[in-house]
C-alpha cells in the first residue's frame, strides 16, 4: 500500500460522477484546469499531514495549496461529500453490514486556534476559542452523520439533528433505513424531553442518568463511537481546528468519515484496491522531504 493521500482507482470510480462539470469559457478559456483526482490527492494529503495549503510540495504535482483549497470549497458547497457518504453508506447496507440495531452518538472538544464562526470558549479550556465535533455511528462505529458547533454547545442540542441527519438508504426489500433501534449516549444527553422526542421516532433511548454511580455498563456499546472519534483525530488537519472559514472545517469532516466509511467498505468485502502507477513516485519524494 502507497501513501494514504492517493486516491485509488476503486475510490475514484465513485467519486468521479459526483463532481460538478466545471464549464470553460469559449473565449480566452485560459490554461487547462489541473485535474480533479490529482487536486484530491492535494487535498487528502493536508487533511493526512496537517500542513498549511501554501506548504503543499509542489513536486508532488498535485497543483498549488490555493487550488486545492478553492475545489474544496466547491466540492464542499456542491455536496460531494455527503452524496459519497451517502452511497458508501448504501454498499453497506445492501450487504447487511451496517448494525441499524442500535446507534451511538458522542461529541468532542478541539481547539480553534484563529477563531471562527461555529467556535466558542470552551468550558473545558480556560475559555479558548474551540469547536465541538459531533458524530453518530452504527452499532459497528461507521459514522452515519456528523456536524460543528462551537465548543461552547451543548452536546444535547446535536443529538435530534444528527438523528435526523441519517440519509434514507435503499438496497434492502423494504422501506428506505435510516432510524437504528436504539440510540446509546453517555450523560451529558441525559433529559427526559429529548427521550420522549426519541420515542417519538421510534428509536429507543439507552441514556445513562446523572448523579448515579458510575457502572451502568454502557461503555461496552459506547466504546465504538469513541474509537471512530480517535480515528477522525487520526487525521491530524482535524486535531486542531486552524481553518477560520467553517465549511471548510466541515468540508475535511465530511470527506474524514468518507474516507473510514470506505475503508469499512473494503473490510466488508476483503479486498484492497491497488493504487495508481503514481504511487512509488510520491511516496519517494514524500519520504526526502
Amino acid at each position: 500500500m502507497g501513501p494514504p493521500w492517493l486516491v485509488a482507482d476503486d475510490l475514484w470510480r465513485r467519486i468521479e460522477p459526483l463532481l460538478p462539470v466545471r464549464e470553460r469559457r469559449r473565449r480566452f478559456p485560459g490554461r487547462l484546469p489541473l485535474d480533479d483526482r490529482k487536486c484530491l490527492q492535494g487535498i487528502l494529503f493536508v487533511l493526512h499531514t496537517g500542513i498549511q495549503w501554501e506548504w503543499l510540495p509542489q513536486e508532488l504535482g498535485f497543483g498549488s495549496g490555493m487550488t486545492c483549497w478553492r475545489r474544496l470549497r466547491d466540492w464542499n458547497a456542491a455536496r460531494v461529500w455527503n452524496r459519497l457518504h451517502q452511497v458508501l453508506l448504501t454498499e453497506l447496507h445492501r450487504a447487511g453490514d451496517l448494525d441499524w440495531s442500535r446507534a451511538v452518538i458522542d461529541g468532542s472538544h478541539h481547539q480553534a486556534r484563529r477563531g471562527g464562526p461555529k467556535t466558542g470558549p470552551s468550558p473545558v479550556d480556560r475559555a479558548r476559542p474551540g469547536s465541538k465535533h459531533h458524530v453518530i455511528t452504527d452499532g459497528h462505529g461507521t459514522p452515519l452523520a456528523i456536524a460543528l458547533t462551537g465548543g461552547n454547545r451543548h452536546d444535547v442540542t446535536q443529538l435530534l439533528p444528527l438523528v435526523d441527519a441519517i440519509p434514507r438508504l435503499r438496497g434492502r426489500r423494504g422501506r428506505p433505513r435510516n432510524r437504528p433501534d436504539r440510540l446509546y449516549a453517555d450523560r451529558g444527553y441525559d433529559y427526559d424531553k429529548y427521550r420522549r422526542l426519541l420515542w417519538k421516532r421510534g428509536i429507543k433511548p439507552v441514556i445513562a442518568r446523572r448523579g448515579v454511580p458510575h457502572g451502568s455498563g454502557l461503555g461496552a456499546v459506547r466504546w465504538v463511537v469513541e474509537r471512530t472519534n480517535a480515528w477522525i483525530h487520526g487525521f491530524r488537519r482535524l486535531r486542531i481546528r486552524w481553518d477560520i472559514r467553517d465549511d471548510i472545517h466541515e468540508a475535511f469532516l465530511k470527506l474524514a468519515c468518507c474516507i473510514i466509511t470506505y475503508r469499512r467498505v473494503l473490510r466488508a468485502s476483503g479486498s484492497e484496491p491497488p493504487l495508481d502507477h503514481s504511487a512509488s513516485r510520491t511516496k519517494r519524494i514524500s519520504q526526502r522531504r
